[in-house]
């Protein structure tokens, strides 16, 4: 441990002016024991800091470094553990407690003897030892640094440790004094011995001389005496004095301390007055409603608009009064509990009194809204009128009635429903449902109504139905249904069955009408022209542009009127059925409490959804109808519906139009779909007749109607990709069933077949430019290139027959290895030979053969597709060539010989020519 503690005084302490005193090498209690050493030291300069500092080897165990250090004034408690028993475990508490387990009890105990005995040299406050001997904790002598002679230093020790050297350094004047005392004595530093002997002389002359001082000054020591006891007695007299001045002073303390503590009681009253007031000041101020205010919430008019502003001010003063923050001990007095009662009944009073009024302009405005619809309807059921003339007169203007009056009367009651929310929230609820339950009745009438118009503007004419028989007299009805709700509206959730029995009957018969109208005839693409198809592309986009702004405005004012938050991402979404069996209040567990924002933006896709249930089944059969008219009108409806729920999706992705749309873009697109699959389907079922030639295919005509009418439609459509991926299905459809065709034609060449509706597939795709594609527009030419070269080559075969046999003759003797100039020598293919072969091909005999060639190519071809010139010219071209061929042969095989054919090129081309002018 010696060389341990040299080591680190060396390395560690002495670089750092501190000298180590005592060193315990320790490990952390409970751990996996990780050895160092706790070290206590002093600084060299003066103050004196005592630290304990830990002291750790380093990983590579080479050399110590120091880890933490403390201050001694830190340390609270010193726990040894065990007075008593020995036990190598001890505490330190500083800000936190470290427990340390010694290597030993005897490093453990002097460790701590240490620290006691600097603690009692250095810290004016003590630390607390506990369960430590009291062998180890010794009073050390007070050692002061005027009991230690100059020069020599003053130890506390513990055992073998020294504690601390004390040195006291010579002050400037000290200095000078010695120096010049050297300087008078030569043999100062030459001879100690000497120079102390003559210091001892001088000190024993000067102490003769100090007593003879002190001798002499006697007399002068008893004069001082007397003075003094002169003095003693004048402080005496002044003692008395004072005495009586005390006595004077203590009556007029106790006449202050009484005039004090009445002045202190006059400040604590007038204290506790001031707060008094200050309290009554703030309940008067915050929770006195004026009489004006009063009046107004139990008699305001809640018609008029000035009427209307002074209960909203009421009730926002009220509501002011209610809520203030009462101050600690109001709520146990009295008049305020009589005053938070009267609000209470002031506010109940007034939120039934507004919740009636509130129904009963939702009665009325339902009531006229439901009296014009009744107008028109009763109109155009007179009996005796003509159905369509009447809807041709009144039904011009295919639009849905504007609700903005009804929002507008209604959105002056914004605030004072923001009230009612937060205020009474059951009747809050109540009026909400209400309001869901009569719009959802009227919105289901009008927009069956204008789907009806729709539809018959679509066909164009309609069934006379007995439904207009059955409907009771406009006034009997409207009465009906008006007592019904104003019998309901002192409840906010009363009977509605009259509305639900005319809803029904209206719906019913609405139901009959429509599938009268999907019954009328179901026509094909080819009885339609364009004039039908763009009607009903016009009147299917005014049907969405009238209900897109529809919704929005009443979503914008369902947002509005009931103080609910949209415009924001919805976390879910609630079904149409869930919505109806539990209301949009069906998650809500208590009544009475508002609902959170999140189930507030749900809240209102719940409400659309009930008041416009029926806009999705409607769309649904307007749809199904254009579909069954014209199968392509479901090209028009996908661009169309695309665009608008793009629209929508582009003003709040989870609303409910947006939503509602996407839903029936869903069955759009899968109409669109099954329309390309119909095609796919017609073209594997054409049946081509064995008696006439086949010509154009259908298939291939309709491809061409679809194409052309697609790329009109879809010009700049955001649904372009789902057009792109139709055309490739047909048109690998087209391809397959032209060639299945041409295998199966019997009358027809397959190579007609093939070439002629390659073509018109060709010239198609080359007109419409449909850049998808482009690769099929280069197989289609190819195909027709092919078929042509192969039916011309077919077709042509071998007009100069034996001519063709003779030099197949030759060109095989050639091929065997005989030289061409040597070929007119073997006895078949001599020169003779070749001209009895050419005298049996006049002129007038390959022009009958051409004729005959140009009838029969004749009959194949079709007129529509008019490429009868165009393979004649190619067979022309073709004989041509094998005319060329067997010049070439007799001009190398038979030299010289003069034989020629008995017809030139050019009597080919006129032969030609006169058969094409002469047909």
């Amino acid at each position: 441990m010696t060389a341990i503690k040299h080591a680190l005084q060396r390395d560690i302490f002495t670089p750092n002016d501190e000298r180590l005193l005592s060193i315990v090498n320790v490990c952390k209690a409970g751990k996996k024991k990780k050895n160092c050493f706790l070290c206590a030291t002093v600084t060299t300069e003066r103050p004196v800091q005592v630290k304990m500092v830990k002291v750790k080897k380093s990983d590579k165990g080479d050399f110590y470094k120091r880890q933490i250090a403390w201050l001694l004034r830190d340390l609270a408690v010193v726990d040894a553990k065990d007075a008593i028993k020995e036990n190598p475990e001890f505490d330190l508490h500083f800000e936190k407690i470290y427990k340390w387990v010694a290597s030993s009890t005897a490093e453990k105990n002097a460790f701590i003897s240490c620290i006691w005995k600097l603690n009692q040299r250095y810290l004016r406050k003590k630390i607390d030892f506990v369960n430590v001997s009291s062998q180890l904790l010794e009073e050390l002598p007070k050692v002061t640094e005027e009991s230690v002679p100059s020069g020599e230093n003053q130890s506390v020790t513990g055992g073998d440790e020294e504690v601390v050297d004390v040195y006291q350094e010579l002050n400037a004047r000290e200095e000078q004094d010695i120096e010049i005392m050297m300087e008078g004595c030569e043999c100062a530093i030459s001879n100690a011995e000497a120079f102390a002997e003559r210091l001892s002389r001088e000190l024993q002359v000067l102490d003769g001389a100090n007593i003879q001082s002190i001798m002499a000054s006697e007399k002068q020591v008893n004069i001082l005496m007397k003075l003094l006891d002169e003095a003693l007695k004048e402080v005496d007299q002044i003692e008395l004095k004072l005495s009586s001045y005390e006595e004077m002073l203590q009556s007029v303390k106790e006449q202050m301390d009484q005039i004090s503590e009445s002045n202190h009681l006059i400040h604590l009253s007038n204290t506790n007055n001031v707060k008094l007031l200050s309290e009554i000041e703030f309940l008067v101020n915050h929770m006195d409603l004026a009489k004006g205010h009063i009046k107004a919430l139990q008699e305001g008019d809640l018609a008029s608009s000035r009427g209307i502003e002074a209960c909203t001010n009421a009730a926002d003063a009220l509501l002011q009064c209610m809520n203030v923050a009462l101050r600690p001990g109001h709520d146990m007095l009295l008049a305020v509990k009589q005053q938070q009662q009267r609000f209470s009944d002031l506010r109940e009073q007034f939120a039934r009194r507004l919740a009636s009024h509130l129904n009963n302009v939702f009665v009325q405005q339902f009531t006229q809204a439901l009296l014009q619809l009744y107008n028109r309807s009763y109109f155009l059921s007179v009996p005796g009128h003509d159905q369509s003339s009447t809807l041709a007169q009144h039904s011009v203007e295919l639009a849905l009635p504007n609700h903005h009056p009804f929002h507008r009367d209604l959105l002056r009651y914004a605030k004072l429903m923001e009230w009612l929310k937060s205020t009474d929230y059951g009747k809050y609820e109540g009026l909400t449902k209400n309001y869901m339950d009569y719009l959802s009745r009227l919105y289901e009438r009008e927009i069956k109504d204008f789907f009806e118009v729709a539809k018959i503007k679509m066909t164009g004419t309609t069934k006379e139905s007995k439904k207009f028989a059955t409907l009771p007299r406009k006034e009997s009805a409207v009465k009906q249904e008006t007592e019904s709700l104003h019998g309901s509206s002192g409840k906010l959730t009363g009977s509605t069955s009259s509305l639900n029995k005319l809803s029904v009957q209206s719906s019913g018969n609405r139901r009959s009408q429509s599938s009268s109208l999907l019954d009328m005839g179901n026509m094909s693409a080819s009885d339609l022209d364009v004039a039908d198809r763009t009607k009903f592309d016009k009147i299917f986009e005014q049907v969405l542009s009238e209900l897109e702004p529809l919704c929005l405005a009443e979503q914008d004012f369902i947002s509005k009127f009931f103080k609910l938050q949209q415009h924001q991402s919805m976390p879910g979404t609630m079904t149409e059925a869930e919505d109806l069996d539990g209301g949009p209040f069906s998650r809500q567990h208590n009544a009475g409490v508002p609902l959170p924002v999140s189930s507030e933006k749900d809240m209102i896709r719940q409400m659309m959804i009930k008041i416009f249930r029926c806009i999705e089944p409607e769309l649904n059969n307007l749809i199904a109808l254009g579909d069954k008219s014209d199968s392509f009108n479901s090209l028009y409806m996908l661009v169309k519906m695309s665009h608008h729920v793009w629209t929508a999706q582009n003003v709040d992705p989870a609303s409910f139009l947006s939503t509602t749309l996407g839903n029936v873009l869903v069955t759009v697109k899968r109409n669109f779909d099954k329309c390309i699959s119909n095609q796919i389907r017609q073209m594997e079922e054409v049946k081509i007749s064995k008696k006439s030639k086949v010509g154009i295919l259908p298939f291939v005509a309709e491809f061409e109607e679809f194409a052309g009418l697609a790329e009109s439609i879809f010009k700049n459509a955001e649904r372009r990709g789902d057009l792109d991926k139709a055309y490739t299905k047909l048109i690998r459809g087209v391809f397959v069933n032209v060639e299945k065709v041409a295998n199966e034609s019997q009358k027809t060449p397959r190579d007609v077949v093939m070439m002629e509706n390659f073509h018109h597939i060709f010239a198609t795709l080359s007109r419409l430019k449909i850049s998808c594609l482009e690769a099929e527009k280069k197989e289609a030419k190819q195909k027709y290139t092919d078929h042509l070269q192969s039916y011309v080559i077919y077709s042509l075969g071998q007009p100069l027959e034996k001519l063709n046999h003779f030099f197949e003759g030759v060109e095989a003797r050639v091929a065997q290895g005989i030289r061409e100039e040597e070929v007119s020598y073997q006895l078949a293919f001599n020169k003779q030979e070749l001209r009895k072969v050419i005298k049996e091909y006049p002129g007038k005999e390959v022009k009958k053969g051409l004729d005959n060639l140009y009838k029969k190519v004749d009959k194949h071809l079709c007129e529509e597709e008019n490429l009868l010139q165009v393979v004649w010219h190619s067979m022309q071209d073709e004989f041509i060539r094998q005319y060329k061929h067997f010049e070439g042969l007799i001009a190398r095989c038979y030299p010289g010989s003069g034989v020629t054919m008995e017809f030139t090129i050019q009597d080919i081309l006129d032969y030609c020519s006169s058969i094409a002018q002469s047909h």
